[in-house]
């Protein structure tokens, strides 16, 4: 797959099969990570895996999913529920919010190159999940990234400025996604 379609192919996925993601698969989404920009190379970030299903489900009652389309497009526990999730940890004394984007934009990005689908979440309770995961002493969870075989194809859209970004499900419900042009966010000097 070419790098642009890659690109473009990526959508945040809220509907997922009850298929288990490949371990080589997950492998490749960290190996992808670990490549990303960090600041100083100080290469802070930590991944934990969760696939045990209790856990899985543990987390799941923790999180909220995309406002704009709630509540129909919000997973259902063991019918459209991700099978995975990555926690994304750093030292809790840290600020590692631009690492963890460009580390999690390219485990995306590889998920997507692969067939999986990713949605990347913020909204979740970080007490719980370390908890769950048991993360070491000192670790704070900074950001969540559900994982699974979408079963759902977001349609991405171009918008001029000044049009709505936001994203929504129409009469088939099928999720759309406004981008803003190039023309509408560039300015040449």
């Amino acid at each position: 797959m070419e790098f642009d379609e890659v690109l473009i192919k990526r959508r945040s996925i809220r509907r997922f099969k009850q298929t288990p993601v490949e371990d080589e698969k997950l492998s490749e989404m960290i190996d992808a990570a670990r490549f990303a920009p960090s600041g100083g190379n100080t290469q802070t970030l930590r991944y934990y895996i969760v696939r045990d299903k209790h856990a899985v489900e543990d987390i799941f009652k923790h999180t909220k999913w995309g406002a704009n389309v709630a509540p129909r497009r919000n997973p259902v526990w063991g019918l459209s529920a991700p099978p995975v999730f990555i926690a994304v940890s750093a030292p809790r004394d840290s600020s590692p919010q631009a690492d963890a984007g460009a580390a999690i934009q390219n485990m995306m990005l590889k998920a997507s190159e692969r067939g999986v689908g990713t949605c990347w979440l913020g909204s979740f309770n970080p007490g719980k999940t370390a908890e769950t995961i048991k993360s070491a002493p000192g670790e704070k969870i900074i950001f969540l990234v559900a994982v699974g075989y979408p079963d759902e194809s977001p349609i991405c859209e171009d918008i001029p400025a000044g049009h709505s970004t936001k994203y929504y499900l129409d009469k088939d419900d099928v999720i759309h996604v406004p981008k803003f042009t190039v023309a509408a966010i560039t300015k040449w000097i």
